[in-house]
């Protein structure tokens, strides 16, 4: 079993900052990437950002210059700073990991369960 969960979502106003946090645990052989997507109402699932094991931060256009990702490699956390936020960032942020579990050779996707933000104008 392997468990993604995040923590920090909460309401903010437009303009502050904000920190996601997500931790995976559990029956974990080895990870390739953790990062954040996230679902704006209306909208699909989109990617936010990504630490993969290359070390170097990947994020989409709109989280440029706005928000930052970390990983700590050691504990499998990942962490997502969110500055500058807008109402238009209000959606549920869900953390990832492209990750393989013990007795497993294939590398799979697992999701946390979510969590919302909110952006007060």
């Amino acid at each position: 079993q392997v468990q993604l969960v995040e923590s920090g979502g909460g309401l903010v106003q437009a303009g502050g900052s904000h920190t996601l946090s997500c931790a995976a645990s559990g029956n974990i052989a080895s990870v390739t990437a953790l990062g954040w997507y996230r679902q704006v109402p209306g909208s699909q699932r989109e990617l936010v950002a990504t630490v993969t094991n290359s070390r170097v931060p990947d994020l989409a256009d709109f989280a440029k210059g706005r928000f930052t990702i970390s990983r700590d490699f050691t504990k499998n956390t990942v962490t997502l700073r969110l500055n500058n936020l807008k109402p238009g960032d209000t959606g549920l942020y869900f953390c990832y990991g492209n990750l393989r579990v013990h007795g497993s050779q294939s590398f799979g996707i697992y999701w946390g369960q979510g969590t919302q933000v909110t952006v007060s104008s």
